[in-house]
């Protein structure tokens, strides 16, 4: 019966310090804000333009590709297409050069499939503009050599930057 008392005792004294039984203890809280600010922004990638052999240039030599554009949602933006790095070359008169040769080959870069509009760097004058959407839009840049004399054989070449302005 001793030990039943002691038992007792212990139990007493655990429940009295508080170690038994303590399913719930004081809480407090707190609240914090989460937030993002999506400010206007755009990148630009362009895919290469490839008029691909041809032997002499007697006739329209066409080809196209796609320059991409993705801006956040409803950001206003415009494309532009410099003259390229040909040598004395304008948006009026784009020129690739030849690799072996200081040659030089004259194409053009339009707007439209009709190829009657230049594509330029003049914002709201020669460039394409949009609106964002928050993905990537594809815009189609479309190429031209119109007949012409007919350099030497060789890989003709032109770089030409496009800028999205936002």
């Amino acid at each position: 019966m001793a030990i039943i008392q002691r038992a007792g005792a212990i139990v007493a004294v655990m429940a009295g310090c508080g170690l038994m039984n303590q399913a719930h203890a004081a809480t407090a809280t707190a609240n914090f804000d989460v937030t993002l600010t999506i400010q206007a922004d755009c990148s630009i990638a362009a895919n290469p333009l490839n008029f691909g052999a041809k032997g002499v240039l007697s006739a329209n030599v066409d080809a196209q590709t796609t320059v991409s554009v993705t801006c956040s949602n409803t950001t206003p933006y415009q494309v532009g297409l410099n003259a390229g790095l040909g040598a004395g070359a304008t948006v009026a008169n784009r020129l690739m050069t030849g690799g072996k040769t200081s040659a030089t080959v004259a194409y053009q870069l339009y707007q439209d499939t009709a190829r009657s509009t230049v594509w330029g760097n003049t914002q709201a004058t020669d460039t394409v503009g949009g609106a964002g959407n928050g993905t990537a839009q594809a815009l189609t840049v479309y190429g031209r050599i119109k007949p012409q004399a007919t350099p030497a054989p060789d890989t003709y070449k032109d770089t030409v930057t496009a800028t999205v302005y936002f």
